[in-house]
């Protein structure tokens, strides 16, 4: 397998994929036809996310999975997590609630780690290996790029019908049966599908599915499907911020200040800037963006691990933490 430069890739929900080759130029807006790719920071504070490249193919997953190869398994060095910066956040999250400011907030751990064998194209190759519903993506830049597959779409827009998730809550899938009917859980994830629903409930006829447990394999979440008929048309830059972040994402409630607080534990916690972004592909005025987590970032040989948890006034740090790293697991073990 040939080491890829300046490329990216999205599996949209249907399973068709996009991959796109470098160089790229970059847009304030995508065009009016063609494809471009959106890549953004967490604060969709980057000007100009729209990525057009040079060249473009279009695949089903099961092509893109057959276009990396043989997986092989990258030898990752993880180092141990100091939990005493994420507890400090923790507890600050917990006074933050209690004084009214939030209702829930998703703060950030990261493992770091160094690449010993292999190269950042066995990593993202391994993300194309994951079976669905999970949706590959990746985006290479020089020495820099993220790749993972994620079970979150943001949403796809066509025409005037716009389809999104609230995707919240977490368990292990020997767990789900208890998981099933955890108050705690629960309410997390109907923190995430109200607030949805109240986003978007002007905006259109809004149709919601019930609510269901998605098995990722090693882990489930509570599921439920948003389907919108729009009022009116606009464009994917103004549905981007009108839902991004989701609050399985962001802060609840989410204004400017909440935002800034939670950016501000990120980057202690030293989150890379486009964990839990929406990653996007604009394909002639079809518009698929996923919410980019369980992932792996890496600058060089150097690797970096997020995942995000929930955090509402029942949260307790114990379970939060097992959170973390059961997401972080699931990583890992999608890495081989």
């Amino acid at each position: 397998m040939s080491e890829p430069h300046d490329q990216a890739w999205l599996v949209r929900p249907d399973g068709s994929a996009i991959l796109g080759h470098g160089p790229f130029s970059t847009a304030e807006q995508p065009p009016s036809g063609g494809v471009a790719f959106y890549v953004q920071r967490y604060g969709l504070d980057d000007p100009a996310p729209w990525k057009i490249p040079a060249s473009v193919e279009r695949l089903t997953a099961a092509e893109l999975e057959a276009r990396q190869g043989r997986v092989v398994a990258p030898a990752c060095a993880w180092e141990e997590i100091d939990a005493g910066p994420f507890a400090e956040v923790f507890q600050e999250v917990m006074d933050s609630i209690r004084r009214g400011v939030f209702e829930k907030t998703v703060p950030v751990v990261v493992e770091r780690g160094r690449l010993e064998n292999g190269s950042p194209a066995n990593l993202a190759a391994a993300m194309t290996h994951q079976a669905f519903p999970r949706m590959a993506y990746a985006w290479f830049e020089g020495e820099r790029g993220f790749a993972g597959a994620t079970p979150e779409v943001l949403f796809s827009l066509q025409g005037n019908r716009l389809q999104t998730m609230a995707l919240a809550g977490t368990a292990k899938r020997e767990e789900r049966l208890v998981f099933a009917v955890d108050e705690k859980e629960i309410r997390e994830h109907e923190y995430v599908a109200q607030s949805l629903v109240a986003k978007l409930g002007d905006l259109g006829r809004v149709t919601c599915g019930e609510r269901t447990i998605l098995d990722l394999g090693a882990l489930v979440h509570f599921l439920t499907p948003i389907e919108v008929e729009l009022n009116e048309s606009y464009g994917p830059g103004e549905w981007i911020r009108r839902l991004h972040p989701t609050p399985a994402l962001g802060p609840l409630p989410r204004t400017p200040g909440t935002l800034a607080q939670l950016i501000a534990w990120r980057q202690r916690l030293g989150c890379p800037a486009e964990f839990g972004a929406p990653f996007g592909v604009w394909d002639n005025g079809r518009f698929d963006a996923v919410v980019a987590i369980r992932g792996v970032w890496w600058e060089g040989d150097r690797l970096r691990l997020p995942a995000g948890c929930g955090v509402i006034e029942a949260s307790r740090l114990v379970n939060e933490w097992r959170e973390l790293r059961l997401k972080r697991e699931a990583v890992k073990e999608a890495l081989g």
